[in-house]
């Protein structure tokens, strides 16, 4: 299972971005193929409130483009809405006890913990998920990931 982080998605529609081009077909192959994909609420809605950003963005998304986005994903046959495990809060509050911070790194820490109770291979431009150990994550824009997301299926 793939766990999109909202950069990735926010590349893919942002043609301003220099990751736009391959974010874009980066997602399209994911949305077209057979892999499972965990749409976190965090991630969806993290999306709608940066993608509708002026500080954000120049030429910002309305609430409508936004949220239509997020409505087409659900409807692709390999998205599902991934609900959080339970003891998820506690997890993710043990993690950022144990890393010393907090801060920004509040949401990464949801979709790390979440990756893991999912055994999902989390998909990000985000160099600040080498943090969470065990974490596997691949960045798609320049193709490198942690070593322990390389595994074989059924292994």
């Amino acid at each position: 299972m793939i766990i999109p982080d909202i950069n990735l998605l926010l590349y893919a529609y942002d043609a301003a971005s220099s990751f736009h081009a391959k974010a874009a077909a980066w997602w399209q192959g994911c949305l077209s193929g057979t892999e499972p994909i965990g749409l976190l609420p965090v991630v969806a809605f993290g999306f709608v409130r940066i993608g509708t950003s002026t500080r954000a963005f120049q030429n910002p998304m309305t609430p409508s483009e936004a949220a239509g986005h997020v409505r087409s994903w659900l409807e692709q046959p390999p998205v599902e809405l991934l609900e959080p495990h339970p003891g998820h809060v506690e997890r993710v509050l043990k993690l950022l006890e144990d890393l010393g911070t907090a801060g920004n790194l509040v949401t990464d820490a949801q979709l790390a913990v979440a990756a893991l109770d999912h055994d999902a291979v989390l998909h990000t431009t985000d160099t600040d998920f080498i943090r969470f150990g065990t974490l596997r994550w691949f960045n798609p824009v320049t193709g490198v990931g942690s070593a322990s997301q390389r595994r074989t299926k059924g292994s």
